[in-house]
């Protein structure tokens, strides 16, 4: 099993002691850390304490290593999106709505598991900081279907560009990035095309 606590952790907002200070009885942000890092092992006791401090359901604390999870893989600023040197596991989010009852989530992804997501950090176009961008992976030889659909596109060098679809011409595929003034990228012959199916943005 995965151990999830710090990427739910960090998904709320929360640090090791504001964490460590919100359990019943409250415990040091040591503790928390090596709960979460499995120095320390994780009870059922624990993962009571702990969805209770976050709350959420202790069962989100775990995962299986076997279930192929959502990734954190770029972060999209004032210019091209950065992809992360090490992906990071993305959280769902009906898995912390609780303490956020006011998350708006427009969603037409479904079953949000083995999606891409992108990290906003400078707003452009629709987009605002801490937005997040859910994208699911299509074969290029459907991209007709995703025409002035924003997507992500791997390109050479392991660089992204993100954008608006809206050319396709054989192996080639045209994005038009959301920054104000800038120019059409073209992608040749790209592995895969993730396109955008849910935006999720705290209010």
């Amino acid at each position: 099993m995965i151990n999830r606590i710090r990427e739910i952790r960090k998904a709320k907002g929360l640090t090791l002691a504001d964490l460590a200070a919100a359990c019943d009885p409250p415990t040091t942000a040591q503790t928390i850390g090596r709960l979460e890092t499995g120095t320390r092992t994780l009870s059922i006791n624990w993962m009571d304490r702990i969805g209770d401090a976050m709350e959420v359901d202790p069962q989100v604390l775990v995962a299986s290593e076997q279930k192929e999870r959502a990734r954190i893989v770029a972060e999209l600023g004032a210019n091209e999106p950065q992809a992360l040197a090490t992906p990071r596991e993305a959280v769902l989010p009906t898995e912390i709505v609780a303490r956020h009852g006011s998350e708006k989530v427009t969603d037409g992804a479904g079953d949000q598991t083995a999606m891409l997501v992108v990290e906003v950090t400078a707003p452009m176009g629709e987009y605002r900081i801490g937005d997040t961008v859910w994208l699911r992976r299509i074969d290029p030889a459907d991209a007709g279907g995703a025409i002035n659909r924003d997507c992500l596109v791997p390109r050479p060098g392991g660089r992204f560009a993100f954008g608006r679809l809206i050319d396709r011409k054989g192996s080639l595929i045209g994005i038009l990035p959301p920054q104000s003034g800038q120019k059409q990228q073209v992608i040749d012959n790209p592995p895969w095309i993730a396109v955008a199916a849910m935006l999720v943005r705290a209010l």
